[in-house]
């Protein structure tokens, strides 16, 4: 009886823990970008840029896709208030939202791409990969403590170093220039361009 009643509990309590998984991952689905999505806006702002302007036409032709394609996923783009078109031309740019959003992601790429280079050691090949799958992943916060976080590593670990409080092995340096930035914000605001990463000097 005893046995029953734990099994009963367990099982109200795995219901419980899947129902909440359920509606966390239905509030993310609706609520966060899509691996797609991020492409979409990524290549307006670079078209924007770039020529000035963005159509259709310049859309489909940059990532490969037909008109009709384009065109559903810039409706979704608007419904999420991210991009518009100009009302006389018709060329889509993006909102405030937009920017902020776009700003977001290369940062956060531009972040993971000199971490897993620098940092973990892995090749330049598949670091570009990774961030790439990851970038539209991060929340603001985590980007925030991650820019801090790697920040701390790269601007201390000289003195570290000198003051024989770090160990030898330990190689956290890269050619992304973080100790220029006061503020996590003042870094996302510079992400310029569509390589998402920071030239290097």
């Amino acid at each position: 009886m005893h046995r029953l009643k734990l099994t009963q509990s367990y099982l109200v309590d795995t219901n419980f823990c899947m129902t909440t998984k359920t509606n966390e991952l239905k509030e993310h689905s609706e609520n966060d970008l899509s691996h797609s999505m991020v492409h979409y806006l990524l290549t307006i702002h670079k078209l924007k840029e770039n020529r000035g302007f963005a159509r259709v036409t310049d859309i489909a032709k940059d990532l490969d896709l037909t008109k009709g394609s384009v065109s559903t996923m810039l409706n979704n783009l608007k419904k999420r208030g991210l991009i518009q078109e100009e009302d006389e031309c018709k060329f889509v740019i993006l909102t405030e939202a937009g920017h902020d959003e776009v700003h977001r992601i290369l940062s956060a790429r531009t972040l993971l791409y000199y971490f897993l280079r620098d940092f973990v050691g892995v090749d330049e090949k598949t670091a570009e990969n990774d961030s790439c799958q990851m970038e539209h992943l991060m929340s603001s916060q985590t980007s925030e403590r991650f820019f801090n976080f790697m920040k701390t590593l790269a601007c201390s670990c000289e003195d570290l170093e000198k003051k024989g409080l770090l160990p030898k092995s330990f190689q956290f340096k890269t050619t992304l220039d973080l100790c220029a930035y006061k503020t996590a914000d003042e870094f996302i605001h510079q992400q310029k361009g569509d390589s998402h990463l920071l030239s290097e000097k």
